[in-house]
């Protein structure tokens, strides 16, 4: 009697072993890293608004791929998306910025080491009304209209029939504002800059002010192949810019086309980071190791930026 009471107990204590085991494997109970695998789980990424359509582009690719991943994007201001990355609300961040060296230290001291993957070389374009003749402006034109020296497009072009020159940003949290802060040494913006809420609406705004020049990223209007690029690109000009120091007559102007923005011919670039804050290889370390492979670069070039790990050809058309 004793042996036929202990076999069920045996049977039942082991039945129990497997099935926590079996619960575990399914995710019941496991922490994240045992369902969280390079090409497996789900994950918020949080991306500076300026690369939406590449990213949406590298997450239809990845997901098409590997179906059992699963990406959210949160599109924010460059300021928000590395609030949230700091914060823990989002594993990996997409922006044109490196960490400081502060924000490393900080993570760090939290037993997070930040992974930071170069993606891509992007380019800060500057648009304007399909109505306004002047589309090429000098490297010093800029920094004066930035500086608040220019204030109206006769001190650019004395025949001009337009007025007050305004400027554009997509948001001033943005990496767009930003950017020209640290390239022209500047504290804050002249009155005649002001800023709405995402790139797209720098656009809508410029087609409908003559006077205003747009700051956006390349990456809204790089893809002609893109029905949302091409759209765009109908609805103002680009402006070219000369080389810094080059101010002659004749001199050529620059837009900011892959080739030119590879070989530095343009002078607003800057490069795009995905940074990795988890602390396993999982789906956040598999993505952005996707967007710096062979299929990854290819969907950078397509997109009209120049790719990190990729060379770029300039090939040029004589008329």
């Amino acid at each position: 009697m004793k042996i036929i009471k202990a076999i069920p107990v045996f049977w039942m204590n082991l039945g129990g072993i497997f099935l926590f085991l079996l619960m575990a494997s399914c995710g019941g109970g496991a922490n994240q890293k045992n369902t969280d695998t390079p090409t497996a789980g789900k994950i918020k990424v949080g991306v500076d608004d300026s690369y939406r359509l590449l990213v949406e582009a590298e997450i239809y690719t990845f997901e098409a791929m590997y179906k059992y991943a699963s990406i959210d994007t949160i599109f924010k201001t460059e300021a928000d998306v590395i609030n949230d990355f700091m914060n823990d609300s989002v594993p990996m961040i997409m922006v044109n910025r490196k960490l400081s060296d502060k924000q490393v230290a900080y993570l760090r001291e939290r037993q997070y080491i930040p992974k930071t993957t170069k993606i891509a070389i992007d380019a800060v374009a500057l648009i304007v009304n399909n109505d306004n003749p002047d589309t090429s402006l000098f490297f010093q034109t800029v920094r004066d209209i930035f500086q608040g020296k220019i204030t109206s497009w006769s001190q650019v072009d004395k025949k001009s029939k337009l007025k007050d020159l305004k400027v554009v940003f997509d948001n001033f949290k943005s990496g767009n504002p930003r950017y020209f802060k640290e390239r022209f040494k500047i504290d804050s913006f002249p009155s005649t800059c002001f800023a709405v809420h995402s790139n797209a609406e720098v656009i809508n705004y410029v087609e409908k002010n003559k006077n205003t020049i747009g700051v956006i990223s390349v990456n809204w209007i790089s893809d002609p192949a893109d029905t949302v690029s091409h759209n765009f690109l109908q609805r103002f000009k680009v402006v070219g810019i000369a080389l810094e120091g080059d101010n002659d007559p004749g001199t050529k102007f620059y837009r900011p086309f892959p080739g030119y923005i590879a070989e530095g011919s343009y002078p607003f670039t800057r490069d795009v980071f995905c940074i990795n804050r988890q602390p396993y290889t999982g789906l956040a370390h598999g993505f952005s190791s996707f967007m710096a492979g062979e299929k990854g670069q290819f969907i950078v070039l397509h997109s009209g930026l120049v790719p990190a790990a990729m060379p770029v050809r300039l090939v040029e058309i004589k008329h």
